[in-house]
């Protein structure tokens, strides 16, 4: 799902930097001030887990592959602003250093799977979690939002394609959306997997699990 430059036309990559800068600006002020010392090194250690995880690629249906995004997981685990943070910092290292999506396209590739990831995504999750109490509830809503959060993204890229003028609707949408439909049962599962090992080990580092 990283759109490399020259996917986006002027008006599009720079409307997506425009809003993905001022999101971030209103991450940083609500993470300094919500922000619990022991969330700190924690915040490094998701950045680390999330960027190595992306590098790993599962097979997919025709020959694609997806990989985890985390946005949800480091969501759950940190908050949506400290976690909005994280998924920022690991793209631009991805872009400057490895050149996994352009530069121009910078804000796009963070507003599809970062920020729809870790605060869209997180509403979702605490929206299931007052619906279905106890740990039910924290991995049933991990795993529908980490699929609901892939889906969205493709959704986000193929309009975005779309209104560059690079691929038309009809056809973009439904070839994105079909892959990662697929794509986000994985993350889905590789979600719920690790929230369940740390429910098990770590309950604490979720919170309200211990409620």
């Amino acid at each position: 799902m990283h759109l490399p430059d020259g996917f986006l036309d002027t008006k599009t990559w720079v409307a997506m930097d425009v809003a993905a800068t001022a999101v971030a600006a209103v991450a940083v002020r609500r993470a300094s001030k919500n922000l619990e010392e022991k969330q700190v090194p924690m915040m490094g250690i998701m950045a680390a887990f999330i960027f190595a995880a992306q590098m790993l690629n599962f097979p997919v249906l025709g020959g694609t592959s997806g990989h985890l995004l985390g946005g949800v997981l480091a969501a759950i685990l940190l908050g949506p602003w400290a976690a909005a943070l994280v998924m920022i910092a690991v793209f631009i290292v991805q872009a400057l250093f490895f050149q996994d999506g352009g530069l121009l396209a910078l804000g796009a590739n963070v507003f599809n799977m970062g920020l729809i990831g870790t605060i869209g995504g997180y509403c979702l999750y605490r929206f299931i979690r007052l619906l279905v109490r106890g740990d039910k509830g924290i991995l049933a809503g991990a795993g529908i939002a980490a699929w609901t959060t892939v889906v969205l993204g493709s959704v986000a890229t193929a309009f975005e394609l779309a209104v560059s003028g690079t691929t038309p609707l009809k056809v973009v949408l439904p070839a994105m959306t079909a892959v990662h439909v697929v794509i986000g049962l994985g993350e889905a599962v590789i979600t719920v997997m690790i929230i369940t090992f740390i429910l098990r080990v770590r309950r604490d580092l979720i919170p309200g699990a211990e409620e």
